[in-house]
């Protein structure tokens, strides 16, 4: 089960990273007409609270397990 969250984990992260891009090219390529890059933050918003509840739950369940600086 912890390998399938940690998993689950890397590819929300991998999301909300193609949104950050996809939000950056839209931004450069838009004339203002359209309201993609507004869209594209506010899923990147989402998901990334997505991503933060998920550790909150794996560090919870003991899923995942925190460590200190060069521990």
């Amino acid at each position: 089960m912890e390998s399938v969250y940690k998993a689950a984990l890397v590819i929300v992260l991998a999301i909300v990273i193609f949104n950050l891009g996809q939000a950056l090219y839209f931004m450069m390529k838009d004339t203002g007409e359209n309201k993609r890059t507004v869209w594209a933050l506010t899923r990147r918003i989402g998901l990334s609270l997505l991503l933060i509840l998920m550790v909150i739950v794996g560090i919870w369940a003991g899923w995942l397990h925190p460590h200190g600086v060069g521990g």
